[in-house]
C-alpha cells in the first residue's frame, strides 16, 4: 500500500466524494487519483567478454537516466579506445594491406531507427557515426570513403588507428603467408599472429522503463580482402531490437552470422517464446544448417566460433556460443562474466 499516496479507506471515500460532487455539478471536472507504476524491469545490459568495463557504464548511466542507445555508446567506446584490444576500433588488426578497416551499426528500439558504417577507415569511434547517420539523415549506413567524409563533417578528425602492436602482428602474417613469396619467414621461435582472427564489442542494453537498444562495433576479420565488410555493419546480423520483444548480437565469423540474420532471428525466436538462451542456441542450430562442408571439421562442428547474446523485455538475459565461452552482463547484482549456453560441449 505505500505505493498509493491514500489509504484504501481515504481513497475510496475521496472518490465517492467526488462523484456525489460530479452529480451535483455536472459540469466540473473530476481529478483521477494518482497511481505509481512499477518499473518493468531493472537495467541490465550484456556483451561480449571484452566488454566487462562496458556494462558497467551503460548501467550506471542508465540508473543516472540515461538513454539505452547513449549509454551503450560510451560503454563500448571504452574499448574502441583501448589500444591493447585488437578486436575494435584503434588498434584494431588491419585488412590484407595493414589498413584498419572498421565496421559497427546500432538499432534504437523506442525511436525504430538505426545506423550502420562499413570500412569506415581513420575514425577511432564508429560507434559515434552510426549514432550521427540514425540521428540526422533518412539513411541507415554509409560505406567506405563517403562514410569517413560524413564523419569529418561533423568535426571528426582523421588520425592513424594502427599501433605498433597491431602492424607487428600484420607483418609477422605477411612474412608467413607463403613460402614462396618475396618475404623471409618469421623465425618459428617468435610469437606470432598468423591465423585470421575475429572479434567484436556488441551491447544490448534494457532500461527500467522497459526501452531496448543495441550497438555493435568492430575491426573486422583481420588480413581481410580490403572493403570485405562483416556482420557487425549488417542490421539484422551483427545486431537487432524490437522494443517489443528484445534485443541481440553476435562475435564471431560475421559470414556465417549474414547466412542467417542472426540478430533479427535470435530476435524472432524470443518472440515465439523461447527465453534468450534457447534463443540465442536455436540460432546456433540454424548457423550449422547453413554451414558449408569446408567449414565443417571431420567430427561434425564447425571450424569457426560464433557467440549470440540476447535480452528481452522482462530483462532475462542469456548467450550461446558454438563452443565454449564467456561473456559480460550487468544488473542489480553488478558486473560479471558468465558462461555461454554451447552447443557443442568440450
Amino acid at each position: 500500500m505505500s505505493e498509493f499516496p491514500l489509504s484504501r479507506r481515504s481513497f475510496l471515500g475521496a472518490a465517492g466524494a467526488a462523484v456525489a460532487g460530479a452529480a451535483l455539478t455536472p459540469q466540473s471536472a473530476i481529478a483521477a487519483p494518482q497511481i505509481l507504476r512499477r518499473s518493468l524491469a531493472a537495467p541490465i545490459a550484456i556483451s561480449s567478454d571484452n566488454g566487462f568495463r562496458g556494462v558497467a557504464k551503460a548501467v550506471d548511466l542508465i540508473i543516472k537516466g540515461a538513454d539505452t542507445l547513449d549509454a551503450g555508446i560510451e560503454g563500448v567506446k571504452i574499448q574502441e579506445l583501448d589500444p591493447n584490444d585488437q578486436s575494435v576500433g584503434y588498434g584494431g588488426l588491419p585488412n590484407a594491406e595493414g589498413v584498419v578497416q572498421l565496421d559497427a551499426s546500432c538499432m534504437h528500439g523506442p525511436s525504430k531507427r538505426a545506423g550502420a558504417v562499413g570500412a569506415l577507415e581513420g575514425i577511432k569511434t564508429p560507434s559515434e557515426i552510426v549514432r550521427l547517420i540514425m540521428k540526422y539523415t533518412p539513411h541507415i549506413m554509409l560505406v567506405g570513403k563517403d562514410a569517413q567524409r560524413f564523419a569529418l563533417s561533423y568535426g571528426y578528425q582523421i588520425e592513424e588507428l594502427l599501433t605498433p602492436a597491431s602492424r607487428e602482428a600484420w607483418l609477422h602474417w605477411r612474412a608467413n603467408l607463403s613460402p614462396s613469396d618475396n618475404y623471409l619467414d618469421v623465425s618459428g621461435a617468435e610469437k606470432m599472429v598468423v591465423q585470421s582472427t575475429t572479434g567484436t564489442n556488441p551491447m544490448m542494453l534494457l532500461s527500467p522503463s522497459g526501452d531496448l537498444s543495441s550497438i555493435v562495433t568492430t575491426s573486422g576479420l583481420s588480413w581481410k580482402v580490403p572493403g570485405r565488410v562483416g556482420d557487425s555493419a549488417i542490421v539484422g546480423a551483427g545486431q537487432y531490437t524490437d522494443n517489443t520483444v528484445g534485443a541481440a548480437g553476435s562475435t564471431g565469423l560475421g559470414e556465417a552470422n549474414i547466412m542467417v540474420c542472426g540478430g533479427f532471428l535470435t530476435v524472432e525466436n524470443m518472440r515465439r517464446g523461447m527465453s534468450p538462451t534457447d534463443a540465442c542456441l536455436e540460432t546456433c542450430k540454424h548457423v550449422m544448417a547453413m554451414t558449408p562442408p569446408r567449414l565443417i571439421d571431420e567430427r561434425g562442428r564447425p571450424r569457426f566460433q560464433l557467440q549470440y547474446y540476447a535480452v528481452n523485455k522482462k530483462g532475462q538475459y542469456g548467450a550461446a556460443a558454438m563452443t565454449g565461452s564467456k561473456y559480460a552482463v550487468c544488473d542489480a547484482n553488478g558486473a560479471r562474466h558468465e558462461d555461454c549456453a554451447v552447443l557443442f560441449p568440450g
